[in-house]
Order: structure tokens, then C-alpha cells, then sequence
């Protein structure tokens, strides 16, 4: 199974984000969508799963949720916006997979058994960083990550 991960698409969905996404399984977006019809050309390609950012204020976002818990053969995902705002022990609930966007800094990081992810931004370039976004391979109970860096 594949799932595309992307955040802070900031209301610019990218052709380039696109098509790296085609033949995923499911989409999570980690937040800082910009708009509905973000959410609508994601649903087009897969299945979606969406928390909400911290510039997702208007009331189209009202029903997104700040975190989510997913679990896709056999792996658990918790899924937030901001890692900053991380107040569980994912370790402790079982969670295998942390996703996050806000700092639009790519971060794919072992802490424990825990893996941390961040696909980075998708949307409009911050500063020197890339424009990336993410997929997470589930095959035999276990999770494997890339970041992929779109080139823009």
C-alpha cells in the first residue's frame, strides 16, 4: 500500500505535486490547504485524510479535524499539523508513524520506534526550502518513507 503525504499546499496545488502523487492508495494532507478545491483535485486521485492547518480559518475547514489517528495495514498514523502540538506519547498509544507540515522543512527521523515525517510544502516556495511531499510504503505489518523533492 501507498500513501501520498502533502502539507502547506497554502491554496497552490501544483501539476508537479500531482502527478508524483498518481497510483497512491490513500492522501493525508497535514494542513495549510488554502481552500475546498484543494481537497476536491486530491479526492480525484485517492481516498483522503486531512487535518487542519493553523491558516485553515474559514468556515470551510470548520469540520477538519486538528488530528487524526489512521491505521492502514497493520500501521498506526497520528497526523497534526504542527509537531509542536504533539501531546501524546505516541509510543505508548500504539502509533507508529507521526505526520506533520507547518515548518515546511522535509524531516523523515527515528526517534524510538517512532517514525517522524514531514513531506514538507507543496505549495508556494518558504524561503530556501524545497517544494516536497511524501510517500509512505505499508507492506508486512511495517512502514517505509520517501521524501520526494519536486523539481519546480
Amino acid at each position: 500500500m501507498r500513501i501520498g503525504l502533502i502539507a502547506d499546499t497554502h491554496n497552490l496545488l501544483r501539476p508537479e505535486a500531482l502527478a508524483a502523487l498518481q497510483g497512491v492508495d490513500h492522501l493525508i494532507h497535514a494542513g495549510d490547504i488554502g481552500g475546498p478545491h484543494i481537497l476536491a483535485e486530491l479526492q480525484r486521485i485517492a481516498p483522503l485524510s486531512v487535518v487542519r492547518g493553523n491558516n485553515d480559518q474559514d468556515a470551510w475547514a470548520d469540520a477538519i479535524p486538528e488530528r487524526l489517528t489512521l491505521t492502514f495495514g497493520g500501521v498506526t498514523l497520528h497526523v497534526l499539523h504542527d509537531i509542536k502540538q504533539l501531546d501524546i506519547d505516541p509510543a505508548a498509544l500504539g502509533v507508529d508513524v507521526v505526520i506533520a507540515g507547518h515548518s515546511h522543512k522535509p524531516l523523515h527521523e527515528m526517534r524510538g520506534s517512532v517514525l517522524y515525517l514531514n513531506p514538507g510544502s507543496a505549495g508556494p516556495r518558504r524561503f530556501k526550502l524545497p517544494i516536497g511531499l511524501g510517500i509512505v510504503h505499508i507492506e508486512d505489518d511495517k512502514a517505509r518513507a520517501e521524501l520526494i523533492t519536486l523539481q519546480i
